[in-house]
């Protein structure tokens, strides 16, 4: 107060009186600097100065290769490259293979059944990463061919159902509330809670987004919402935030636990801030934030929480009983407004089902769309599909009653057992290490100098796996799943002989994995390495 009241307010007064325009001007400057200055410190406050000034050297440095490009020499040079690359993975993916018809266009007589399943069995057979024996990291949520027999057959039984007309298929919606109810009973969810099933994991989180964006604006007047994610959240998120043009802002990690900092996402709540995110576990490391102290924050700023246990699913609320250490990720904390769950992973169900759950109907109202002007008819639908596939429901409930909590119970045992005994084989190996603190199927790992982990990752495609690389820090992760289990001692061998091979031969792996990650972790300007994945992408329809 005393420095306001050192202020002549009355002079200030007679100036803007007497030239409003430059007044005017010179409001809007100020407030245009204090309001950059403002968001600066507090990106300073989230990430630190040096985080800070390595982003701007990367702003800055894209920026310069962006203009660069649209010089006509330079320019032409990396499209080159980038039309070189893209056209490499063309090669590498689209093979023809003798003998093989291309169909594209409809075939003007009918096949024979005969004809048809011929193709379809070549198709199957095609050669791959040998994921039947437990070579493939994750990919394929196997419950056993007893299972895969179980789901297929209710799979056909529902062959042509569609949960968009409940009243055509009304024991198909029982089993679809049944799938959500259970799922909810798993992770501790009371009789105020809901939810809706969706067609995977990213479908889920988009729509707790979106239920949240609603709620901000209809209940809180939120013009500009944004959420605030772990920079180790699920890249759905920022789908979701480009989706529908909200704001998103990354918070980092711990570098020992790649937890999130949670004072740093404190920091970055503010009265925009619609929703917070936790994740049980997290993609690239397998780690649980620190889910109890972000329940707290959430209920300190009256904010949304939404815990991402797409990957945890069938294993986390199984930790305590399986004799591990618990993560309580679920409606027993009072903060949690939604928890999205994919049955597709370790419910093994089949591929395309997912559960999002709310703490209440009316948040979960914030998800829907509803339109009654339609000449149509009113037209009303949970998720983003409006027909939807009614056979993979039937197979997610013929999945879950088949298993039961106690099949579930046992390979929570098998599997987090599996992941533990790689960990701890990772860890006698001195050239790599852990990344972060596991507790759930994943573990991942980098290495030491002189050993290059993405050369690691391509002596261990030369045997047969296909592991996933991660960066930021470089490294690779496994997810273990039922297929890992009795091929764990395979894996360790060949991991340590991989190692071994390139430690021998530190620089010839310029090639490769290191070349394609390298590069991206390297060039300022993502653009490029944007362009490069969606050629990737185009590649998936090129016939």
């Amino acid at each position: 107060m005393s420095t306001l009241a050192r202020v002549d307010w009355q002079r200030i007064t007679a100036y803007t009186i007497n030239n409003p325009r430059q007044a005017f001007i010179n409001a809007a400057v100020a407030y245009f600097v204090l309001r950059q200055a403002a968001k600066g410190v507090k990106t300073v406050t989230i990430y630190g100065l040096q985080h800070v000034l390595s982003t701007l050297w990367r702003t800055v440095a894209g920026g310069l290769i962006r203009h660069v490009r649209r010089t006509p020499g330079a320019g032409a040079v990396v499209q080159r490259n980038i039309a070189k690359a893209i056209k490499d993975i063309e090669n590498s993916m689209n093979i023809d293979i003798p003998g093989e018809t291309k169909f594209v266009s409809i075939p003007e007589h009918p096949m024979s059944d005969e004809e048809i399943l011929a193709v379809l069995e070549r198709r199957q057979n095609e050669a791959g990463v040998d994921w039947k024996n437990g070579r493939a990291s994750g990919a394929v949520y196997h419950g056993g061919e007893e299972l895969a027999r179980l789901t297929n057959q209710a799979y056909a039984m529902f062959n042509l159902s569609n949960p968009l007309h409940p009243g055509v298929f009304p024991g198909l919606r029982r089993l679809e509330a049944e799938v959500v109810r259970m799922v909810l009973n798993l992770y501790n969810g009371s009789s105020e809670c809901c939810g809706t099933t969706t067609s995977g994991g990213t479908e889920s989180i988009i729509m707790a987004v979106r239920a949240h964006v609603v709620w901000g604006r209809k209940t809180r007047g939120i013009e500009r919402p944004n959420i605030v994610v772990p920079i180790t959240a699920h890249a759905a998120f920022d789908k979701a935030a480009e989706y529908f043009d909200i704001g998103i802002t990354h918070v980092p990690v711990d570098q020992k636990t790649q937890r999130v900092e949670v004072k740093a996402l404190e920091r970055a709540i503010d009265s925009d801030t619609v929703l917070i995110v936790g994740s049980s576990a997290t993609y690239p490391h397998g780690v649980a934030d620190d889910l109890v102290a972000l329940n707290d924050l959430a209920l300190k700023h009256k904010v949304g929480f939404h815990i991402d246990s797409c990957l945890g699913s069938f294993i986390m609320p199984f930790l305590k009983e399986a004799g591990f250490p618990e993560v309580v990720c679920d409606f027993r904390l009072p903060g949690v407004t939604s928890i999205s769950c994919d049955t597709h992973k370790y419910g093994f169900a089949p591929k395309g089902t997912s559960v999002v759950m709310y703490a209440n109907k009316q948040l979960r109202h914030y998800q829907y769309f509803t339109i009654a002007t339609w000449p149509g008819g009113i037209y009303a639908s949970p998720t983003i599909a409006g027909s939807r596939c009614g056979a993979v429901i039937a197979s997610c409930w013929a999945a879950m009653a088949k298993m039961g909590r106690d099949g579930y119970l046992q390979e929570c045992k098998n599997i987090v057992g599996c992941r533990i005994k790689l960990q701890r084989a990772v860890e006698q190996i001195p050239e790599l290490y852990v990344v972060g603190e596991p507790t759930s199927s994943v573990v991942a790992f980098a290495s030491r100098w002189p050993v290059n982990i993405y050369g690691v990752m391509d002596e261990m495609k030369h045997r047969g796996w296909d592991l996933n690389p991660m960066q930021d820090p470089p490294c690779l992760h496994i997810a273990c799943t039922r297929l890992t289990v009795p091929v764990a001692d395979e894996f360790i061998r060949d991991l340590n002989e991989s190692v071994v091979a390139v430690k021998a031969n530190p620089d010839g792996y310029t090639k490769g994995s290191q070349a394609i990650y390298g590069f991206a972790a390297t060039v300022p300007d993502s653009t490029i390495v944007d362009e490069v994945a969606q050629g990737f992408i185009d590649t998936l329809y090129a016939v």
